[in-house]
């Protein structure tokens, strides 16, 4: 049986800072699924076929910012409103298509999610036809509609559109309240601005808001931090993200700190601290813990999409960049908006990634949902897949990253802080170490390649 420190975390006398030497992403997967090979015509009867999953949703992707901040890799398209416009058109025509097929309407959809980008930068016109074609969709009479976006630049007429069309959840990326980091961070408008505009939206509970916050950014110490989380839990929103700041190459944080043109930038073992703090002071305050990184004061929140997107839940995906899984098979987008509008214009799929089906996806979905949320009922796994894993949960456990009571695994705080990367070890632990005992995939350059749909 190969460990190995990626899977199990060292032995530290702080495993909060010290179990993995930093987070790397901020997903993960099984992997090495192969492309699968899939032409037009395949591709149009899997929308004549019924969905055999068990929950569903829709994500929507609308790739466009009017502005780069500095820690983003995934800047796609300068929001031009012209641009914004034919996209949002283009894209409702082919969800109004994809609405009346069989795939679609088979089964109610518990979530909707608009992310991108920034869809807030949308108009208020623009808002109410995609409210509109998403209604064609057979949603469940609670479904979770969520548009995502910043708060400069929606005004009220978008606010209300948003409303009037049945979106009732909006996360904004705030990141932080406070105006020099947010300056260094190159966001729109000071924390005074932000903190009016969040009491105006959640005044009246007309929907719940959401906001995220990144500890980790630049100039942003444990003072600038701690004032943060009390302004979070002031400002009257209904839950909130706490995200680590992950280093990505090629993004504007990357270049100036290669120029040592940053404020001072909290190292891993900070960040760690920081994100203790974070979740002890919310839930000293009466938040409730839902996942690993969300918190919420209100019943309200759900964050019902994240959920079922880290359970591994069939989505739809439609736009330009966007991904989810169809029947089974993951599907990625691609990102580039010509070949995307000329796919659509002839009456074809736009081009991306098609994986085969995951032998394994419902287990895998079952442990990628636990661990994050931080707790997996080890009755809930198969006799021999328990038997398999438990050198991998004692190693956890004798790390300080889980305990193990009562029929459960449950992550400790520095097991909740590096779920992701446990989650990565999980599955490399199993890619290296077969349940049926034959000998470790190879995963050769052939398994990287990517059909087109």
């Amino acid at each position: 049986m190969i460990l190995t420190p990626s899977m199990t975390g060292i032995a530290s006398p702080d495993p909060l800072k010290f179990a993995f030497s930093a987070k790397t992403s901020a997903h993960a997967s099984r992997g090495g699924m192969r492309p699968f090979p899939l032409d037009e015509a395949g591709w149009q009867s899997w929308w004549q076929r019924e969905s055999e999953a068990e929950e569903r949703a829709l994500y929507i992707h609308i790739p466009f910012c009017r502005k780069r901040c500095s820690f983003c890799n995934f800047f796609e398209n300068g929001a031009n409103p012209a641009r914004i416009n034919r996209y949002v058109n283009a894209l409702c025509a082919s969800l109004a298509q994809a609405a009346d097929t069989p795939l679609a309407q088979s089964m109610p959809f518990s979530a909707v999610y608009v992310g991108g980008g920034t869809p807030t930068d949308m108009s208020a016109d623009e808002l109410t036809m995609l409210a509109d074609v998403i209604r064609r969709f057979p949603l469940a009479a609670d479904a979770e509609v969520t548009l995502e976006g910043r708060l400069n630049g929606f005004d009220n007429e978008k606010w209300q559109a948003a409303l009037t069309g049945g979106f009732n959840r909006f996360s904004f990326g705030v990141q932080s309240f406070d105006s020099r980091v947010r300056q260094q961070a190159a966001r729109f408008d000071d924390r005074e601005t932000l903190l009016a505009r969040l009491g105006e939206l959640t005044r009246d509970d007309e929907a719940v808001v959401v906001a995220d916050l990144i500890f980790g950014l630049p100039g942003q110490d444990d003072a600038v931090w701690q004032q943060d989380i009390r302004d979070v839990m002031a400002s009257g929103v209904h839950g909130v993200d706490l995200y680590q700041l992950i280093a990505m190459q090629g993004t504007n944080l990357d270049r100036a700190q290669e120029k040592g043109a940053l404020d001072w930038l909290a190292d891993g073992q900070q960040r760690a601290a920081m994100y203790a703090y974070g979740g002890a002071q919310l839930e000293a305050h009466g938040w409730e813990r839902l996942s690993c990184s969300h918190w919420r004061r209100s019943p309200a929140e759900q964050s019902r999409y994240n959920q079922m997107a880290k359970r591994g839940a069939e989505i739809l995906p439609f736009g330009a960049g966007a991904g989810g899984c169809i029947l089974g098979h993951g599907l990625m987008y691609g990102r580039d908006l010509a070949p995307w509008h000329d796919a659509l214009a002839s009456g074809k799929r736009a081009p991306g990634m098609v994986m085969g089906r995951n032998p394994n996806a419902r287990m895998d979905g079952l442990l990628r949902g636990a661990l994050d949320s931080g707790v997996l009922a080890l009755d809930r796994l198969p006799a021999p897949l328990l038997t398999h894993l438990m050198p991998l949960f004692a190693a956890w456990q004798q790390h300080g990253l889980a305990e193990i009571e009562s029929a459960r695994l449950q992550l400790t705080l520095a097991g909740r802080f590096w779920n992701v990367n446990m989650q990565a070890g999980l599955f490399e632990f199993l890619q290296l170490n077969p349940l049926d005992g034959s000998a470790p995939p190879s995963h050769g350059a052939a398994a990287m390649r990517h059909s087109l749909v």
